[in-house]
This record gives structure tokens, sequence and C-alpha cells, in this order.
């Protein structure tokens, strides 16, 4: 009997970023800005995209919707290239985006040894509007406490 080799996939692991409550509290202002910022270029990509569809759908175009198609295009990826590059950024703080178009992001902590989220709401005046485990559902929202400490919101 033949054994067969298992092969495993080159997975590298990678630590992120675990925020407390008064980092992810001076970032405030970063976040709502860049949020901001990927809201607007999502709705320019959408917009776009919506565009550069409708031209497409023309069964025999002439040469100013063929110019038109190939400009729509071009602008199509520009946007997507200013989406990308804000989203890169975000992430390269270890901050994910889980809603462009209602403008929410995830902020890693570490709740009772167990990762847990800040949920960052670009609509909300407080910013950090809940948090959430892990493990919870993506739609659950735990409350902020009243004081916006939780016990052992501190990174390690």
């Amino acid at each position: 009997m033949k054994r067969r080799k298992r092969t495993k996939r080159n997975r590298s692991m990678r630590v992120i970023r675990l925020w407390n409550h008064p980092e992810a509290l001076k970032a405030l202002p970063y976040f709502r800005s860049i949020t901001n910022s990927l809201r607007d270029q999502w709705l320019e990509v959408q917009s776009k995209r919506l565009d550069h569809q409708r031209l497409g759908r023309i069964v025999r175009p002439s040469r100013s919707e063929l110019i038109a198609l190939e400009d729509t295009a071009a602008a199509q990826d520009k946007a997507e290239d200013a989406f990308n590059e804000s989203l890169e950024e975000l992430m390269r703080m270890d901050v994910f985006l889980l809603d462009p178009v209602h403008g929410l992001a995830l902020i890693p902590f570490q709740q009772d040894d167990e990762l847990a989220w800040y949920v960052f709401d670009l609509h909300d005046d407080a910013g950090l509007s809940a948090w959430r485990f892990h493990k919870d559902p993506i739609e659950m929202r735990r409350p902020m406490p009243e004081d916006a400490k939780l016990p052992a919101a501190t990174a390690k």
C-alpha cells in the first residue's frame, strides 16, 4: 500500500496589531478621514463601472461611443487603484474595512484573552459605536460601556 504525500499549503501566519482603547480613540480622526475617502472612492468605482456597462451594451457603437467606452474603462481603473491604495493604507494599520458604503471598519483588540473587534462607524458621532468578539456573528454588536473603557482591552 502506497502512502500518499500530504501537500500542505504554504500559509504564512501574520500577527496583527491589537489596539487598546486609548490608542483607538486617539486614531479616530484618521480612521474617520480614511474611511470617508474609502466610501467616496467606492461610490466612484461603482459609478464608473455602471457607466462602462451602459456603454458596453451598445450594439453598434459609433467612433465617439468607442472612445467614451475606453475613457470610462480608464476612469474605472483609476478609481479602483485609488480605492485599493486607501484600503491598503488602512490594512497596514491592521484595521479592516467591513462595509465601505456604510463606513464600517473593525479594529482588533484583546478582551478576556480572546480576539475582539471595535466597530468603527463613520456615521456615529462617537466613532467607536460597539464591539464584538471574533466568534460572534458578524452582525452582533455589543454596546460600549458607559465609561468607554473595557476592563481587559489592552494590547499585549
